[in-house]
């Protein structure tokens, strides 16, 4: 029997809108709504946090921290030299008690430059750098934009993409004299749209430094263009791939296919949007399920619409009917002004060179993205503050232990996560704690147990969490034992609901000539264990009850973390890769049964209740690294027949 958490309509697809309120300021008990305005960015040389902390319930503190940040991946640690953004709305839904007092900082980027003495203490820094921070002075950022990119730290010797490393390196850029400018190879993405409104948001900041910032697109889809258009200027080669045609889901089903194989779905599911399990049951898309993902996708479609029009200067109707037109010839977007220019890569290098008045017979001076990463932010004057933010970063599904093959960067290991949580709580040296979440979710008991350290964190020193491409179901259950939640307009964010089932293998074990006995005691004993059958009538009852009181758990708990009392909607459903397990049935009697085994025991565990979002309806929208490749052909189950 296998329980599954999963979302419910989505919380923060509107755009910079607060999606819940609080007529008061919460007391340090309770929690405030989630936001949709811009994250206070984690990565740049400032911060402004204006947070409440309430030890005594009847009396508001309101503190302001200019402070700066240390992350706890890899005890680097980032500054402030002012307070730089007042708080702002954002949404029309705050409670009319609300005073200006009561509001949060919008999280936007005002640059400043250095002034004489912080000028000089940054050269004088600079004579005595290490020589891996060393840049000729004049040189351009270079760096290529491609493929995953991980919210988490990378290590030196790391060959992926980092999102905080990324926006580091483009604020350090904006401040170090040595840097001339930024040019910024864009290719096929494969990240969510939340790290892409992110990294488009850092660009834009970027430019407020008044240096120049050149895109170069080969190959192009909506989510490189819609980074490569926030650039000042966009390049790309005559042979470039540009596919603007818009944006799809695909849900796929394998009811017809169980159907078939002799397998039977037995799926108790809470709630009219409760999609979860539909995967396994239906043969085709619910009213309800596509009610949801059409508002997502409207949602997301809307939004690079009203971005792209803005930033081309164009009408939003107009920027529809290119799409429509389905253009992908490069010289018509020179023509309409979509991209600067057409030329290849080494005549865009030409280009900034003559713009730098560097000989042609000369090299551009360069410096790529990893050996940026190197320069610290302490030799550029963006460090060195008494009061320091904990940054503490938790990616990818969760679990409770490491498994015997586990990475140390497979996952959020919760007892690795906890012992984290547990020595910000006791220390004295951090003011504050960002808690950056970017997880589908997972283990349901993992996630109560982080959830439990989270809120006892809270309760000693303000907590804010901040979410990156997606913090559904277990992300949520994190993120709501904070004081404060905000999210990327485009970050996929829910809480919870459960579905529960297993599978009947009986006609499957019939049609293959396989047998199954089973012995037991207890008038429940065989509850999980008889897959042979289906469930007998007081057996589908305590299945049925397990769940409503898990469900139920859930959604107190979410209503008591938000402080609300809330209606919870399902959304979403679990995505496990079944036809990985069941490709290997036909070839033996002992094959099968240890295939269904697998299969059992990763779908139907009894023992673990799931709180993550589905990977299906998300993946062609997110491309983000846990989405699951969807249900490949099950060719030797069905050759066997």
């Amino acid at each position: 029997m296998a329980k599954f958490l999963s979302t419910p309509r989505l919380t923060s697809i509107h755009f910079r809108t607060v999606t819940s309120t609080l007529s008061k300021p919460p007391s340090s008990s309770s929690s405030y709504p989630i936001h949709t305005l811009s994250p206070i960015s984690l990565h740049s040389n400032s911060f402004f946090f204006s947070l409440y902390t309430t030890p005594n319930p009847c009396k508001n503190i309101h503190r302001n921290f200019s402070v700066s940040a240390f992350d706890t991946k890899n005890d680097d640690v980032s500054s402030s030299s002012k307070d730089e953004a007042g708080p702002e709305i954002n949404g029309d839904d705050v409670a009319k008690s609300s005073t200006k007092e009561d509001q949060y900082p919008s999280g936007e980027f005002e640059f400043e430059g250095y002034g004489a003495w912080k000028s000089l203490v940054v050269k004088f820094r600079m004579l005595f750098a290490f020589p891996w921070e060393r840049v000729r002075k004049g040189s351009v950022l270079t760096m290529k934009l491609r493929g995953q990119i991980s919210d988490q730290l990378q290590s030196r010797f790391s060959s992926g993409l980092s999102l905080p490393q990324i926006c580091e390196n483009l604020m350090k850029a904006a401040y170090d004299p040595r840097i001339s400018g930024v040019y910024l190879h864009i290719e096929p993405l494969g990240c969510g749209w939340g790290k892409v409104e992110e990294i488009r948001r850092h660009i834009l900041d970027f430019r407020k430094s008044g240096k120049f910032i050149v895109g170069y697109v080969p190959a192009c889809g909506e989510k490189e263009y819609y980074i490569g258009c926030a650039c000042q200027e966009l390049y790309a080669p005559p042979s470039a791939y540009f596919a603007l045609y818009g944006l799809t889901v695909q849900a796929s089903f394998l009811g017809g296919v169980f159907e078939k194989v002799g397998i039977e779905p037995q799926v108790q599911r809470i709630g009219k949007y409760k999609s979860a399990g539909d995967q396994l049951m239906r043969k085709s898309i619910s009213d309800e399920n596509r009610e949801m993902i059409t508002a997502l996708l409207d949602n997301i479609y809307g939004n690079w619409l009203e971005k792209v029009a803005l930033t081309k200067g164009k009408k939003k109707e107009d920027i529809e009917q290119f799409v429509d037109d389905g253009v992908y010839q490069v010289e018509r977007l020179k023509e309409e002004s979509w991209i600067t220019d057409i030329k290849y890569d080494d005549e865009v290098m030409s280009m900034l060179k003559e713009r730098l008045g560097i000989p042609k017979d000369k090299k551009l001076p360069e410096v790529d993205y990893r050996k940026y990463s190197k320069v610290r932010r302490w030799t550029l004057g963006q460090t060195g503050f008494k009061d320091q933010i904990a940054v503490i970063r938790a990616s990818g599904s969760i679990s409770r232990t490491r498994g015997p093959f586990s990475s140390p960067s497979s996952g959020i290991i919760a007892e690795k996560l906890i012992e984290k949580i547990r020595s910000v709580r006791e220390s004295k040296r951090y003011k504050a704690v960002v808690l950056r979440i970017d997880s589908p979710g997972g283990d349901a008991l993992a996630s109560d147990l982080m959830w439990r350290e989270i809120r006892l964190l809270a309760e000693s020193k303000p907590v804010i969490a901040s979410m990156a491409d997606v913090a559904a179901s277990g992300g949520y259950y994190m993120a709501m034992a904070a004081q404060a939640v905000v999210a990327e307009n485009l970050t996929l964010t829910g809480s919870i609901g459960v579905v529960t089932g297993k599978f009947n293998l009986g006609n499957l074990y019939e049609r293959i000539g396989f047998n199954k006995e089973t012995i037991s005691r207890g008038r429940y004993a065989e509850l999980t264990a008889a897959e042979q059958r289906p469930f007998r009538p007081e057996e589908a009852e305590l299945f049925a009850k397990s769940a409503q009181h898990a469900y139920t758990q859930f959604r107190d708990k979410a209503a008591l973390s938000r402080s609300m009392k809330v209606s919870v909607v399902e959304l979403s459903r679990p995505s496990a890769s079944l036809p990985e397990l069941l490709s290997g049935i036909g070839s033996s009697l002992a094959g099968a049964d240890r295939t269904l085994k697998e299969l059992l025991n990763d779908v139907a565990s009894s023992d673990g209740i799931q709180a993550r979002m589905d990977g299906v309806m998300f993946e062609k929208l997110g491309g983000a690294a846990y989405t699951n490749p969807l249900f490949m052909l099950i060719k030797d189950c069905l050759s066997s027949f």
